[in-house]
């Protein structure tokens, strides 16, 4: 896709909880996994020797811990995707930004209220590109037992996800060397495998089974690295009722467009001819130059069967997916939805503190020292040509509370600016707690050669209100088309060409693709005022939840492991 625009306001929700909320505890033990994948056989990083990890059910309300064990050769975090950390920064998982990784062999116990969300979110780890195969589910309850639409007889957590033959972590490491960033995927999967059509394939494909007539809940998650994907099953349609943990107006379609990082619900009835269907999955490819690089092809494949059809009967009917280039179909998904508003709901803010233009594409740098495999030029991701640079001795939030000097600097521009080129810098915006920020994000093609290409956005801890969105630059002339009645709210919101965005307190926004994370997108932070940053932290917060701890020994000021 060409250049993109995009405006969006943040807004976290405060609810009031019941006393009945409950104390979820759960242990990850992250470590090594055998595994036979597309003829070969594997061995991977995992958390409870399961791919996908487990599925974690709360209720609205209910505050979740979970202690993290550490395995594997690797420095990690683990990051709780999309929920809101109200008074509990330090719980976000991530790596370098709210916390130092937790080195191996060590544990770290994450603690957090879940607060006014309902709805499917997700949890990965936070380090390298190993969530691509240390993630799992995070469903939420509606507190009161209700969901704004018909109850569904039964739901059906689905996890797409992408998958390297090779270690993930020299995936990574060859794309730094190279400057390209990580090779293609070999493969897509659904709930784990890649599908019965894979080379060596349908070991362990997931199956669901569904009763004629009745509604089902599709709990959809993009746990993919890098790619956006289209998603349909053949012969049932589907009525998206919420993304992201946000409920929206019901629309109804035959497929799902669904970015790295975004979670999609989705009501289906099983309406066929008793039978066997197949649930299929493929990438949508948006870059916009002529000769674009490869990109993995593969289709993964699911099962899904009615009760009292034989598991080995009749073969499956195909679902027609969208061209990989289908840009009408995309377009058409992401722009349809609105924000389903109840009563009691928090209302778009109608004052404005700040207010943002934030430019971010792909552009050729000279190679560096470091980058051996480099040849003629690497690829650098940027927001306003900063092109973020991970601290390396102590977290961003250690830093803000502990005032530690010359981590950060606090001149990310709120504009573009007239730059030649980006240059890596550890740059935050400041902000005080409780403003409403307003960006408009701008999709750049800064590279003739590289083009322009969709981009999640994800936000962590706080969520967006999607005022605008559309092709080509923004026009200051569309504040007057802004949909401040009913607008999409979102976590991970994709960024086509222009989006406008509000929020209010944020502590960082970056690209949820870890394509462009090596490439070092910028992530911008927002950090709160002396007055709030008392309030939200005593001295007892800052000692147990600072950095990761063995039996809560205490450390000095820096990190013991440096990010992978």
């Amino acid at each position: 896709m060409a250049r993109a625009t995009a405006v969006v306001l943040l807004l976290a929700a405060l609810c009031t909880t019941t006393a009945s909320a409950a104390v979820v505890e759960r242990t990850f033990n992250v470590g090594g996994m055998g595994i036979s994948q597309l003829c070969m056989n594997s061995v991977i990083y995992t958390v409870n020797q399961q791919m996908p990890g487990p599925t974690i059910e709360v209720t609205e309300g209910d505050t979740l811990v979970v202690h993290v064990i550490n395995r594997t050769p690797y420095p990690l975090s683990m990051h709780w995707h999309g929920i809101f950390q109200l008074h509990s920064g330090w719980a976000d998982g991530a790596n370098m930004i709210t916390q130092c990784p937790i080195p191996p062999s060590d544990k770290f116990t994450y603690v957090f209220t879940i607060t006014g969300q309902e709805g499917t979110l997700w949890w990965h780890a936070h380090a390298s590109m190993l969530r691509a195969t240390i993630h799992g589910a995070l469903i939420i309850k509606p507190r009161s037992g209700r969901y704004p639409f018909p109850t569904p007889h039964g739901e059906i957590p689905i996890l797409l996800g992408e998958w390297w033959n090779r270690n993930v972590d020299d995936v990574e490491t060859d794309g730094l060397l190279t400057g390209l960033g990580p090779a293609i995927s070999d493969a897509f999967t659904i709930n784990g495998s890649p599908g019965d059509l894979a080379p060596c394939g349908g070991a362990g494909m997931f199956e669901a089974e569904v009763e004629p007539g009745k509604t089902y809940l599709l709990r959809i998650v993009n746990a993919a690295v890098n790619a956006e994907l289209f998603f349909k099953i053949a012969g049932h349609a589907f009525t998206v009722v919420a993304a992201d943990a946000s409920y929206t107006n019901p629309y109804d379609t035959d497929v799902v467009v669904i970015a790295p990082g975004q979670t999609v619900d989705a009501l289906m009835t099983a309406s066929a001819a008793p039978g066997r269907y197949y649930m299929a999955a493929h990438a949508f490819e948006s870059k916009t130059v002529s000769n674009p690089p490869p990109f993995d092809a593969a289709m993964a494949t699911a099962v899904l069967r009615y009760r009292g059809v034989p598991e080995n009967g009749a073969p499956a009917a195909m679902p027609a997916l969208p061209p990989y280039t289908d840009v009408v179909t995309t377009g058409r998904f992401y722009w349809s939805m609105t924000g389903l508003v109840r009563p009691g709901d928090p209302v778009v803010p109608k004052t404005v503190d700040h207010s943002m233009v934030v430019g971010f594409g792909l552009e050729q740098a000279a190679c560096a020292p470091e980058q051996s495999k480099c040849q003629q030029f690497a690829v650098v991701a940027s927001m306003n040509r900063r092109s973020f640079l991970f601290p390396d001795e102590v977290s961003l939030l250690e830093a803000l509370f502990r005032g530690v000097p010359d981590v950060y600097s606090e001149d990310f521009p709120g504009s573009p600016p007239a730059a030649p080129a980006a240059r890596k810098a550890t740059s935050v915006r400041k902000v005080n707690f409780g403003d409403v920020v307003e960006v408009v994000l701008q999709n750049e093609a800064y590279s003739a050669a590289l083009g322009a290409e969709n981009h999640p956005i994800h936000l962590h801890g706080f969520n967006f209100f999607v005022l605008a969105q559309g092709l080509g630059r923004f026009d200051p002339k569309m504040k007057s088309t802004y949909n401040l009645v009913n607008p999409q709210v979102c976590g991970s919101c994709t960024v086509t060409w222009t989006r406008t965005c509000r929020w209010g307190w944020q502590w960082s926004s970056r690209c949820s693709t870890d394509r462009r994370r090596i490439c070092s997108l910028l992530l911008l932070g927002a950090i709160p005022s002396a007055t709030e940053r008392d309030r939200f932290a005593d001295d007892s917060l800052l000692d147990m939840s600072m950095k990761p701890k063995t039996e809560m020994s205490v450390r000095n000021s820096t990190c013991d492991v440096m990010p992978a």
